[in-house]
């Protein structure tokens, strides 16, 4: 698979991306020379994760046949002190309300994203302790 990507630089610390076709923003905070337009590129990553993960257990559920009424999720991270201040840590909050929520399936799809299919988390767990919960009707 191939991914076309362009970076054109903006102002500041400022980048419009465009990535097969569509168009994003990353910047830095004020505290970094930017001026916040958009999400920073490390923060992007999380993104990505939440994104891979989500989408790994929505289609796994959906095979399972489980019903349930929202689901969203949440990640918490810490990076190293020293350069180049890469994920050390990174918490996952996997949020689900509904009356047929099955524990056991949202734990089988969970782990079968994290250990097998979402490739964020695969590349992600080279530099990063990965953790992650489930709350169901909380």
């Amino acid at each position: 698979m191939s991914y076309d990507t362009r970076a054109t630089y903006r102002e500041g610390m400022a980048f419009d991306i465009d990535l097969n076709g569509h168009a994003l923003g990353v910047d830095a905070g004020a505290d970094h020379g930017g001026r916040n337009y958009g999400p920073s590129p490390k923060s992007m990553m999380l993104a990505g994760l939440s994104g891979c993960t989500g989408m790994d257990v929505v289609a796994i559920l959906g095979k399972m046949q489980m019903p349930y009424d929202s689901f969203s999720i949440e990640i918490s991270a810490e990076s190293a002190d020293s350069h180049p201040h890469v994920y050390t840590r990174i918490h996952i909050r996997y949020l689900f309300s509904g009356a047929e929520v099955d524990r056991a399936k949202v734990e089988k799809a969970v782990k079968l994203s994290l250990d097998r299919y979402c490739p964020v988390a695969a590349t992600l767990k080279h530099t990063a302790e990965l953790s992650h919960e489930i709350l169901i009707n909380e």
